[in-house]
């Protein structure tokens, strides 16, 4: 089951499945991999790609917000969107696919951010009709919530554990998380989707609770 977790000042991530946030490579650069050199940091055509379409549907301040970059830490998880940063961050990987799975999903991750933008003070489901109505005008009428990609995942050992205080939730994770992190479930019931300390989660380090054992 895919949790999506809520952070303060009404930061949005979404994303094909979960994984932890990396925003230090300002440039565009590349790396090699066993499959071959791979792009890592800012792609300034395909950031150019967003700036032209945003533009065309009249979206100036998110337009001056938009970069795409390529994300060599991403495993799984094939692209994913930050609002109301504007920031979209894609997998090395999907240029072993195809460009056009690349162009799939940095489409995809911009209608998030088109859904959004026009709905900054509403409650709306990642994948709702706002979205779906921003990916056909992107032009991806249609688009699934999620994609069957051949991305290849690590069996890592889950380290940190996160509790919510009210329903119990559990979230087991390999790395912690950075700064405050509240149950979105709990949030959107309570503020309609706003942080909210009092479902702020509880943080347990599994190794010390093995030990402990």
């Amino acid at each position: 089951m895919i949790v999506v977790m809520f952070l303060p000042q009404r930061q949005m991530k979404f994303s094909f499945a979960e994984s932890s946030v990396s925003r230090n490579a300002p440039t565009r650069a590349r790396t090699e991999s066993r499959s071959g050199p791979r792009l890592s940091g800012r792609d300034v055509k395909l950031t150019q790609f967003c700036v032209g379409l945003l533009t065309e549907l009249n979206l100036g301040d998110l337009t001056k917000r938009v970069t795409v970059e390529w994300n060599t830490r991403m495993r799984s998880c094939a692209g994913r969107a930050f609002w109301p940063k504007g920031a979209i961050e894609l997998n090395p990987r999907l240029l072993e696919i195809s460009k056009a799975e690349v162009r799939q999903t940095v489409l995809h991750e911009l209608a998030h951010l088109i859904a959004y933008e026009r709905n900054p003070n509403r409650s709306i489901k990642s994948h709702g009709v706002e979205w779906q109505k921003a990916c056909a005008e992107v032009g991806i009428p249609g688009e699934k919530a999620t994609h069957e990609l051949a991305l290849p995942s690590r069996n890592l050992k889950r380290k940190w554990r996160y509790e919510c205080p009210e329903c119990g939730k559990v979230i087991d994770r390999v790395r912690r998380y950075k700064g405050m992190v509240a149950c979105y479930d709990c949030c959107l019931k309570a503020t309609g989707g706003m942080y909210h300390d009092s479902f702020r989660l509880k943080e347990v380090c599994l190794s010390e609770v093995q030990f402990a054992k």
